[in-house]
């Protein structure tokens, strides 16, 4: 299907036929998805087709509300007599579930006019990638991989394409929709064998083809990175300055976000649930969600409740500003919703965040592994011990140790743990951000961890 031909007009008719039905099986009220699309990934190893997948389907959700007792039920049928059992269902489990208040929808004087994502440019309008293309393209990123001296083998190499439209309707009068296409590279290479084998990895995903990084640059750079990783070793252990990668720093800002959740703040487990107008970031640090950022994967033109998304400051020179909220976690803390409202076809809405940029520094990562001295340089991660009511963090991490400044060897096999209300309090960003990601997040060194190693 060509990009141009994508519209959501019969899944708005699949909408309207969920909520009439939910209507006539006895909701008070309702809302509905839709979501259909399509699928390719390939992915070839030692120059052979290794696996190919196509997928492609509608799948279709339905909330009802009774009173103050709510249900969802979804399916991947959408004849009309699946619908109309899937109404009765929905109803019928709505009965039996206990009040809550905080459920319902939002007022129509709530609702944002736009109804499509007119302006974002989050769809492709070229022709989907034939197969055939992904497996070039696959192909390419392995051999530009293989060409590296000292790469023994590619795990795999995978090219992908996925186009997906989304529509979203409910009783109080809202019904928008938009479409989304996604084009991705990756590449996983091995260096070494037996026990000395190590492996790193590299890969690029964009909306538009047209973006994407070349597929030999792409086998290229996971190639480099897995040879600097060649004979690895345990760091020493104690208290160290630890310097996230530009790669992986996101993970960090994720617990932050995680903490300022209306979900689990509202629950009291979030270790900033006392921090509301408190410094949670140094001086001089914003961090910014920004839901209308064009061509990038994180944006939307209306949250999973129909309101209007918007550009908005989380924490401003270092201090908390809100929380991240959809209409039921807003009532149940005395707010109104801050339009983060997110869902999936099985499940009622729930807060989370798309696009997120934190103000860079004005230093490189070479610069702030000068200013480190000694420590570790963290390019990957494994597992997560993270205590969501005290922040106490402990994750394990390989990477490089750097000594005088400079990089020393390739590390493996270490622990690094600390506590995340301190870590963030002394966070130094790099300038190294990726500006077309979806969370624009520079190198982020942190003093004083606790390292496990040898």
């Amino acid at each position: 299907m060509n990009g141009s031909d994508m519209n959501t007009s019969s899944l708005a008719d699949l909408t309207e036929v969920l909520l009439a039905a939910a209507t006539k099986a006895g909701a008070g009220a309702a809302d509905a998805i839709a979501i259909d699309g399509n699928s390719t990934s390939i992915e070839v190893r030692g120059g052979v087709l290794e696996q190919a997948e196509r997928s492609e389907g509608v799948e279709i959700g339905l909330r009802v509300l009774v009173g103050a007792k709510q249900a969802c039920v979804s399916a991947s049928d959408a004849r009309p007599e699946t619908i109309a059992e899937l109404a009765e269902r929905a109803v019928a489990m709505a009965r039996l579930a206990p009040d809550d208040p905080s459920i319902g929808l939002a007022e129509p004087g709530q609702l944002t006019d736009i109804r499509d994502a007119a302006g974002l440019d989050l769809n492709d309008p070229d022709p989907d990638p034939t197969p055939e293309l992904l497996e070039t393209l696959a192909r390419e990123t392995e051999a530009a991989a293989l060409a590296v001296t000292g790469i023994s083998q590619v795990q795999a190499a995978r090219s992908g394409f996925s186009r997906r439209r989304v529509h979203l309707a409910a009783t109080n009068g809202f019904s928008g929709g938009y479409a989304r296409s996604d084009h991705g590279l990756a590449c996983v290479a091995i260096t070494g064998e037996g026990l000395g084998m190590e492996r790193d990895y590299f890969g690029d995903s964009r909306l538009h083809r047209a973006d994407l990084m070349d597929a030999a640059e792409v086998g290229r750079i996971a190639a480099e990175r897995t040879i600097e990783r060649a004979g690895a070793r345990k760091p020493p252990t104690g208290s160290y300055p630890v310097l996230y990668d530009e790669r992986i720093s996101s993970g960090l800002i994720g617990h932050l976000v995680a903490a300022i959740n209306g979900t689990a703040v509202q629950r009291g487990a979030s270790w900033l649930r006392d921090a509301l107008g408190e410094p949670v970031l140094p001086k001089g640090l914003d961090l910014i969600e920004d839901a209308h950022r064009p061509r990038v994967g994180g944006s939307r033109p209306f949250d999973a409740e129909g309101l209007a998304t918007t550009r908005r400051v989380l924490i401003e020179n270092g201090v908390l500003t809100g929380w991240i909220l959809d209409l039921a976690t807003g009532r149940k803390l005395g707010l109104p919703s801050t339009a983060n409202a997110s869902r999936g076809a099985s499940a009622p809405p729930s807060p989370s965040v798309g696009n997120l940029e934190l103000t860079q520094g004005d230093k490189d990562r070479a610069t702030l592994m000068r200013d480190m001295g000694t420590g570790l340089l963290v390019t990957s991660m494994i597992g997560a011990s993270i205590n969501p009511t005290t922040g106490d963090y402990s994750r394990g991490a390989s990477g490089f140790w750097v000594e005088n400044g400079e990089i020393a060897y390739p590390v493996n096999e270490c622990t690094i743990a600390g506590n995340l209300r301190d870590m963030l309090r002394t966070v130094v960003p790099a300038n190294d951000a990726r500006p077309h990601l979806s969370r624009v997040i520079p190198s982020l060194l942190v003093e004083g961890m606790t390292l496990a190693g040898a």
